[in-house]
């Protein structure tokens, strides 16, 4: 196949690709609960040190290869390994990668399925009244109604299909362009009520005022894991972004942005989710319990409480409705690399995910018991493995091919940062963020 026809319009909906491909649920569900769980301000400062020493970095060097290879992630691989004089294998790494997301994608609709009960049921105001033993006995209920489940399921993959299969530009940028100006500002209203609760200033301090003498090693790897994994790194989705990249524009200064905007929405939902635990007196350490449980019944006891719990729904929907379409698109890449249209492809990849999905579903009702592998249920492996093993060694692997298997020349063009700035990133990746990788991946063996 040739190089592929398709660009985005302009930088600003390249970015706003890149970062509704990042935002989701690794900012706003796993984000906060991971904070509480590892000492506040200390995990903070972590976790922006890392995404600076080894997210960014990294999501240079994915996207830098699909701007060189101006192909889906699987040929921009085979090609560029060729014109370097490297093994055709490389080219597996972007099947891996859509492998990767094909999995990740199963459960992550699941989980935005329930984003859209919660919605639902916030709206209507069945939260309010409700203590936190009833809110979670509804919770239970819930996942284990497997028609119901599967009912959310299926049109929040319908959702996102159809959007992925709208195109590009018609499709992904029109939505992204709409979608996360509005994702960012129902943050900063949300933000701005946080600032008028009783817990304001105690969030703040337990976010803003880092306690050193709770570093741990275990606090710096899950700072380390959680800065791979919310910039979507290690599964060529953001290589399939950088084929579709605009000629002249700065790819670090794009990486950055996208960093800020990314670390932006964690910090906005971490004051508005924490100033709410506060002003009730809850715990922030509450595990992923927070968001389902814990939220619910600390929105329904605030003023107009109905009101603001249903808007933190709606940006939860919206941020992993993004994510996931930005997602989706590496696998329809894949397939139109293969010579399907992308309508087909698109229509192929949601109904493989659809029905790998369906054993996730099932998984907390009549397949809870049944131990897939490793003594995992089907939802716990795939929400375990590809996130926490299959994305650093995605990421290893494409920081090892950027730094060490394409020429320096046609690496320095991609990047187009100039001598300096490509020696410093280029040396950067080598001896800072590969290690750290190496760091990631491991932890996640063990």
């Amino acid at each position: 196949m040739n190089e592929t026809l398709e660009r985005w319009s302009s930088r600003r909906a390249f970015i706003l690709a890149v970062t509704g491909a990042a935002v989701g649920l690794g900012n706003i569900w796993r984000f906060p609960y991971i904070t509480g769980e590892n000492g506040g301000a200390v995990f903070l400062l972590l976790y922006v040190a890392f995404v600076i020493l080894l997210g960014v970095p990294v999501m240079m060097a994915e996207i830098l290869i699909g701007r060189a290879g101006r192909r889906s992630p699987m040929q921009s691989l085979g090609h560029l390994a060729s014109e370097a004089g490297a093994s055709g294998h490389w080219r597996w790494l972007g099947l891996f990668g859509a492998f990767t997301v094909f999995c990740i994608l199963s459960f992550y609709s699941v989980v935005s399925g329930w984003s859209i009960e919660f919605l639902v049921e916030a709206v209507n105001g069945e939260f309010v009244g409700r203590s936190a033993a009833e809110i979670g006995a509804g919770f239970d209920a819930f996942l284990a109604d497997p028609a119901l489940m599967a009912f959310n399921h299926t049109l929040f993959l319908v959702m996102t299909m159809l959007v992925v299969a709208a195109g590009v530009t018609k499709g992904l940028e029109r939505l992204n362009n709409f979608l996360m100006p509005l994702l960012y500002l129902l943050l900063l209203v949300l933000a701005g009520h946080a600032a008028t609760t009783s817990g304001f200033g105690e969030a703040v301090s337990w976010l803003f005022k880092p306690d050193l003498s709770a570093v741990t090693p275990m606090v710096m790897v899950h700072a380390m894991g959680h800065a791979f994994f919310t910039l979507a790194v290690g599964a060529c989705a953001l290589m399939a972004y950088g084929a579709y990249m605009p000629d002249h524009q700065s790819l670090s200064r794009a990486a950055a942005s996208v960093a800020v905007l990314d670390v932006a929405v964690a910090l906005l939902a971490g004051i508005a989710i924490f100033s709410v635990v506060f002003s009730q007196g809850m715990d922030p350490g509450e595990g992923p319990g927070l968001m389902f449980v814990t939220l619910p019944v600390a929105f329904a006891d605030l003023p107009f409480g109905a009101f603001w719990l249903s808007l933190f729904f709606l940006l939860l929907l919206l941020a992993t409705w993004t994510s996931s379409i930005n997602l989706a698109e590496p696998m329809v890449a894949t397939l139109q690399g293969w010579g399907l249209g992308r309508g087909k492809a698109a229509a192929v990849v949601g109904l493989t995910v659809w029905s790998l999905g369906l054993l996730s579903v099932l998984s907390f009702s009549t397949m809870a018991d049944v131990e897939i592998l490793f003594g995992m249920n089907a939802f716990a492996l795939v929400s375990t493995i590809p996130p926490e093993i299959f994305l650093p060694m995605g990421g290893l692997l494409i920081a090892i091919f950027a730094v060490w298997v394409l020429p320096a020349p046609v690496a320095s063009r991609a990047l187009d940062a100039g001598p300096l700035g490509f020696s410093v990133w280029r040396n950067l990746v080598r001896w800072v963020s590969i290690p750290l990788t190496l760091v990631v991946l491991v932890s996640g063996l063990i």
